[in-house]
């Protein structure tokens, strides 16, 4: 994410994904290998034809790639830990631009997902609708006329659509308002989830919230609900913002400023360290505290030092303390390049 789009001093990210499944085969956990080969052949053939070839989709297949490139992609959220350490026979196809990722023989056949910055919901579906309907064209999809499309885990059911918003809340959680907030989502038929989706931590003040549910509701509702209660947390975030400096400016400064300094001149840092630092750093950039760093590139960075990519810049496997000081050096070097220092 490059940090551009609408309400990108919060939002990080908008993303939809569609599960689909082929009418005439078992659904993955149930499917043999030779079906799910043939998922494969349909999908990569479907992928061929003359509307989705302004994507430039590039086909990898998950046997080919080494552990090291598997938790890359897992990094920049172009395929679940799901796809990447349990699939049998399992695909991507990723667009040039990385926008679109399309992951087969995952929990469903299809999970078709797009990626926009910012609070950019209906563009990420129509983008996302778009892919579905090229594909829908030359594949015959499991739907049931009442019950929508049918998928292999009940709550996908029905539009078979999860669209969710990564926000950075970190006013929220240093006034201890989060819970609170938290809470108020999920009554709302909404759910929140740490960086890498279902089962994974909050690091970095991050929350993805998404959808719930998928049956009885139209996509266009869905999204409306979605879009609706990010905004009011948008606001909630804001205010807290503007609170802290209000009330404790120099204590919120100073705190930001140390996680600042550490960044530029550590040698050694832990990546959970590391990720809360930079959730520092994004907040002073934002509030206009420090100049040169851009959201982009803690955007980069918070993908780059995580151990997959590290290993890959390396271009070997890296122990854990060896992984903590590239860690330190990557930082270090992209925070002084940026603000103009030495590194």
């Amino acid at each position: 994410m490059n940090g551009s789009g609408p309400d990108a001093d919060i939002v990080v990210s908008s993303r939809v994904r569609l599960a689909r499944n082929l009418r005439d085969l078992p659904f993955p956990y149930l499917a043999t290998n030779s079906q799910l080969e043939a998922v494969l052949e349909r999908v990569r053939r479907a992928l061929g034809q003359e509307a989705l070839a302004p994507y430039r989709f590039t086909w990898i297949p998950m046997d080919e790639l080494d552990e090291i490139d598997k938790r890359v992609l897992v990094e920049k959220h172009l395929i679940s830990p799901l796809l990447a350490e349990e699939a049998r026979k399992g695909a991507v196809a990723i667009s040039e631009d990385e926008r679109i990722s399309i992951m087969v023989n995952e929990e469903d056949h299809l999970r078709i997902q797009v990626l926009f910055p910012g609070l950019q919901l209906a563009e990420a579906w129509q983008l996302a609708s778009r892919i579905d309907d090229a594909l829908e064209a030359a594949l015959n999809y499991a739907f049931h006329e009442r019950r929508g499309y049918l998928t292999a885990c009940p709550t996908n059911v029905g539009t078979g659509i999860r669209a969710s918003v990564m926000v950075h809340l970190p006013a929220l959680v240093m006034t201890q308002q989060v819970g609170r907030i938290l809470t108020a989502i999920h009554q709302v038929g909404l759910v929140v989830r740490g960086l890498y989706g279902e089962g994974s931590e909050a690091l970095g003040n991050l929350f993805q919230i998404s959808n719930q549910i998928t049956l009885g509701r139209s996509e266009e509702d869905i999204l409306e609900n979605l879009h609706g209660v990010v905004k009011q947390v948008i606001e909630h975030e804001r205010t807290a913002r503007r609170s802290l400096l209000e009330t404790n400016r120099l204590k919120l400064e100073d705190r930001l400023s140390r996680s600042f300094g550490i960044l530029s001149h550590a040698r050694i840092i832990e990546s959970k360290e590391a990720i809360q630092r930079l959730s520092d750093v994004r907040l002073g950039v934002d509030l206009g505290l420090f100049r040169g760093v851009t959201p982009a590139t803690l955007n980069e960075l918070t993908v780059m030092t995580q151990p997959g990519f590290l290993q890959r810049w390396a271009g070997q496997a890296l122990t854990p303390e060896q992984r903590d000081e590239r860690r330190a050096r990557l930082i270090r070097e992209r925070l002084n390049r940026a603000a103009g220092g030495e590194s």
